[in-house]
């Protein structure tokens, strides 16, 4: 049978990466606003689920356009890279923490969802070959 492109097949070979995107919705106003607490919160993520940072926390505000505007986030770690952003208008945090060594999505979601006291969210969890 010939593979169609893009067409997704489960493959016995593990992942070479695994991505995992976070919407997390009506989180608390100071925390996303608070540069310090976001940088905490990488952190305590990267030692949540033993990743080792490579430099430092980049935290930097920006966006002229209000329903953009607030902090992005990126981390590198030795295995790839941490990245969000915090949308001011809607109070919520898009996160995305992709690695080529393995963690728990699910220790990630939780642990954010606390964090940032979302009050309900939206996860994508996809394997990269």
């Amino acid at each position: 049978m010939k593979k169609k492109p893009n067409e997704i097949r489960p493959t016995d070979s593990p992942p070479w990466g695994l991505l995992t995107c976070i919407d997390l919705y009506e989180c608390d106003p100071d925390i996303i606003r608070d540069a310090q607490k976001i940088r905490q919160f990488v952190v305590e993520l990267c030692d949540l689920i033993e990743m080792k940072r490579f430099g430092e926390t980049q935290v930097v505000h920006f966006g002229e356009d209000e329903r953009v505007a607030g902090y992005s986030m990126t981390q590198l770690i030795e295995t790839s890279l941490i990245s969000a952003h915090f949308a001011n208008k809607t109070n919520t945090t898009y996160l995305d923490v992709f690695s080529c060594k393995t963690y728990d999505p699910q220790a990630v979601v939780d642990y954010a969802k606390g964090f940032f006291q979302a009050k309900r969210l939206n996860i994508q969890v996809i394997q990269r070959k």
